[in-house]
């Protein structure tokens, strides 16, 4: 064999440069991975067989966050339920030594909304556990010196009816294929409505009238939102992932719970019967 061949190898022939004739396309310039499949572990490559995992998976987790969501409202219904009988006397005591501490109360209970919304946002599972339990545990006890006024058998004969209302918009809002968005749109203006002609009439009109015709139109309002407010927690499991399933299920056990508390609210003030 020839010793320049040898010692020249590249002489004859000349080895292409890297991607001389293939240009390895950009990363997603063909395709762009959907950021929520990324998040859950989803693989455009992935087999049939670990497609079909991937889907029992992901089905899973989100059967896991509306359950909780239902479980964490029926947890914080019980807390309620303990406040009312336990914790009455002592806000009691405080409110005849200073009335004006129901406006701190209630001052109190929104801040918590807004916070608990915040530590949502933040992913903080635990903050808005905090948060939710304290709610339940301030709203059980206003409600108890409500029970005062009311016998006891007529409160839970329209706690039944709330229940049994509520269970029915539940079912509807997930089994439903209609869009509920625009409904809740309007509902949500209506509590809006709804709050301001309260206060309007606790500070300044004193109407009985215009408080039992807002509570009506309260039961209606927030019986719709607890069917929108369920089929929003259907579509939120879109975005679960392991680290938001806790987060994303006391969001909606939330929302699922205000709705309870002012349906019930309302019941009792149109069917309750006094003392």
């Amino acid at each position: 064999m020839d010793q320049n061949f040898n010692q020249q190898p590249n002489q004859y022939y000349q080895q292409p440069q890297q991607n001389q004739y293939y240009q390895q396309p950009q990363q997603n310039q063909y395709y762009q991975q959907d950021p929520y499949q990324n998040n859950m572990g989803f693989d455009p490559g992935m087999s049939a067989q670990q497609e079909t995992v991937f889907g029992q998976v992901n089905t899973l987790m989100h059967e896991e966050v509306i359950a909780k969501s239902f479980l964490y409202m029926v947890a914080a219904l019980v807390v309620t339920a303990v406040a009312a009988f336990a914790a009455p006397d002592a806000l009691a005591t405080v409110l005849q030594a200073n009335p004006s501490a129901i406006f701190i109360l209630f001052i109190a209970e929104l801040a918590i909304v807004f916070v608990s919304n915040i530590a949502i946002k933040k992913n903080n599972a635990v903050l808005t556990a905090v948060l939710f339990t304290i709610y339940s545990f301030l709203t059980g006890a206003t409600l108890g010196i409500i029970f005062w006024a009311y016998d006891l058998g007529s409160v839970g004969a329209v706690f039944l009816m709330t229940a049994g209302m509520f269970a029915a918009t539940a079912i509807y809002g997930l089994v439903t294929k209609n869009d509920l968005s625009s409904i809740g749109s309007i509902c949500l203006m209506g509590v809006i409505g709804i709050i301001i002609v309260t206060l309007v009439n606790m500070l300044f009109l004193h109407s009985e009238g215009l408080d039992l015709a807002v509570s009506y139109i309260g039961v209606f309002i927030f019986v719709a939102l607890t069917a929108y407010d369920t089929q929003k927690i259907k579509k939120s499991v879109a975005y679960a992932t392991p680290d938001r399933t806790a987060t994303l299920a006391l969001s909606g056990a939330f929302e699922l719970y205000l709705d309870f508390i002012n349906i019930f609210i309302r019941l009792l003030r149109i069917m309750g019967r006094r003392k």
